[in-house]
């Protein structure tokens, strides 16, 4: 098997889609062909394990029946996220862990504005989010800092994801801080923290310099559909951090 990122298109309505997807992450398109004896799950049982990393662009019903009888095991079978064609969401179906599907989910979503849906355990299980803005080249020192200060005693094994907004999406200290400790970082478009803008206090400073009342507080609340912010906007050294936990069942 190869180390490369494959795409299938089951329809050529999702050629805009794909193209754009495959510059983006430089991937092979695997194109519907009209000249062919073969079904479609046929051609796709001929090359599901030529690539280590695939994204079908299909519902979830498709691609399962595509992948009948391909799996063999869960530490050698490729990764796949299946991602609708209306790139609404980025769905971890197979290699959640062993091949990175989690992984890829949340590079897909992040590029298209999708929602990353991860269903393993021990991603579920974490019950915090953070949204987190910064000063332009902070450092992973200090990023670090901030939330260790924000979290006030709570462990970052108990982060499910780190969310900011697409202006910090290329920011190399928070990457780095992300990578350290194993934490997806997910990408929120400003149009989608526009229109809603939840912040327990507006900053003049982010309305001056980014035209939103503010940036941590929507992004952990937006990411986090069932949670509650419990730690409003923490600032420590050009950082600011809010932390929403999700809502017990049965608490409501």
């Amino acid at each position: 098997m190869n180390d490369s990122l494959a795409i299938w298109q089951v329809r050529s309505h999702s050629n805009m889609l794909a193209d754009f997807l495959c510059k983006r992450l430089n991937a092979k398109i695997y194109a519907p062909e009209e000249k062919t004896k073969l079904s479609q799950a046929e051609r796709f049982a001929t090359v599901f394990h030529s690539h280590s990393h695939w994204i079908i662009l299909a519902t979830t019903g498709i691609t399962v029946r595509f992948l009948n009888g391909l799996m063999q095991d869960k530490n050698s079978d490729p990764a796949v996220v299946v991602l609708d064609e209306a790139a609404r969401y980025a769905t971890s179906l197979l290699g959640g862990h062993e091949a990175g599907a989690n992984e890829l989910a949340y590079r897909v979503a992040n590029e298209v504005g999708a929602v990353p849906v991860i269903s393993t355990a021990s991603e579920t299980l974490k019950p915090f989010v953070l949204g987190i803005g910064c000063r332009k080249n902070i450092s992973v020192e200090a990023i670090e800092a901030a939330v260790l200060h924000t979290l006030n005693g709570e462990t970052f094994d108990q982060i499910r994801e780190i969310v900011t907004i697409d202006l910090k999406s290329k920011e190399p200290g928070l990457i780095k801080f992300c990578q350290q400790h194993h934490i997806p970082l997910r990408i929120l478009q400003n149009e989608t923290i526009a229109a809603r803008q939840w912040v327990t206090q507006p900053s003049t400073w982010v309305q001056q310099n980014i035209g939103l009342d503010g940036v941590c507080e929507p992004c952990a609340l937006i990411a986090c559909n069932r949670g509650k912010l419990v730690i409003p906007k923490t600032t420590l050294n050009g950082v600011a951090v809010a932390v929403v936990k999700d809502i017990e069942w049965g608490s409501r």
